[in-house]
C-alpha cells in the first residue's frame, strides 16, 4: 500500500486513539485477507502486511512517538476520540481508507440507532408493569434513549458530511460497494478512485445474478430507509 503514512493505510486520524487503531485493523484485515480475495484472483498479501506493520507501530505508544517524530517532526500529540475525517489544514490528500471506514462506522451507528427506536413501540404495548416499577423510572429509560439515539444522529451527520465531501454518492455507501472499491483502490492508489464507482456498477451488472441484484437493492433500500429515519428524529427532538 503506498499511502502517505501509517495512519493513511489504518484510515484513521493522526489523533486516532488505541480502541481506534485497534478496530480500524481488525476491519481492513477481514477486506484485505489474502484468503477472502483469492477467488477473485486478487493478491492482496503485500497490502496485508502493510496494514499489520502500521498496526503494529501504531498499537505501541513508544514506537508510535518515535514515528511520529520521524514523520511529522512532533514531539508530543494529544489524542482525542470521535476522529474519523481528517482535520483542518492536517492533510491534503486523504486516503479512500478513511472514507471506507466512515462508511462502516456510518452503518455501525444505524444499526444501533435501528436497534433503540424499535424499543418504543415495543414499550407501548408491553404492561408497564412488567417493564417499570413505576411512572419516574420509565420516564427516565426513555430519557436515556432519546439522549442516545440523538447522540448517534449527531455521528451520523458527521460521517454523511465527510462521504458527501468527498464526492461519493450515497447508493455506494454500502459494505458490498466499499470493500469492492477499497480492493481495487488498494491495487492501484495513484488512481482517482471516483472512476471506481463505474467500474463497480459494471461489475454488479456482469457478474451477478437477478437475484443477487435484488438482494443487494434491498440491502441498500433497508440502510436508507433506517438513515431517513435517525435523521427525522434528530430533527424532530
Amino acid at each position: 500500500m503506498n499511502a502517505h503514512s501509517y495512519y493513511d493505510i489504518l484510515g484513521v486520524s493522526r489523533n486516532a486513539t488505541s480502541e481506534e487503531i485497534a478496530a480500524a485493523k481488525t476491519a481492513l484485515a477481514k477486506v484485505y485477507h489474502p484468503d477472502a480475495n483469492i477467488k477473485n484472483d486478487v493478491d492482496t498479501t503485500a497490502l496485508m502486511q502493510e496494514i499489520l506493520e502500521a498496526y503494529r507501530v501504531l498499537s505501541d505508544s513508544e514506537q508510535r512517538k518515535r514515528y511520529d517524530r520521524e514523520m511529522f517532526g512532533e514531539n508530543t500529540r494529544v489524542f482525542r476520540t470521535f476522529t474519523v475525517g481528517p482535520e483542518n489544514g492536517e492533510e491534503d490528500a486523504v486516503s479512500f481508507v478513511t472514507y471506507w471506514n466512515t462508511a462502516n462506522r456510518l452503518h455501525e451507528v444505524i444499526g444501533k440507532s435501528s436497534i433503540l427506536m424499535k424499543q418504543e413501540p415495543q414499550r407501548k404495548t408491553l404492561p408497564q408493569r412488567l417493564l417499570f416499577r413505576n411512572r419516574k423510572e420509565e420516564q427516565r429509560e426513555e430519557e436515556r434513549r432519546r439522549r442516545q439515539i440523538e447522540k448517534l444522529s449527531e455521528q451520523a451527520i458527521h460521517y454523511i458530511a465527510i462521504l458527501k465531501m468527498a464526492g461519493i454518492p450515497m447508493e455506494y455507501w454500502s459494505p458490498d460497494a466499499m470493500n469492492w472499491m477499497l480492493v481495487r483502490w488498494g491495487q492501484k492508489q495513484n488512481m482517482d478512485y471516483h472512476i471506481l464507482f463505474s467500474r463497480y456498477d459494471a461489475y454488479i451488472e456482469e457478474t451477478k445474478s437477478g437475484t443477487e441484484k435484488l438482494r443487494l437493492r434491498s440491502r441498500n433500500r433497508r440502510f436508507h430507509n433506517n438513515l431517513k429515519r435517525l435523521l427525522s428524529y434528530a430533527l424532530e427532538a
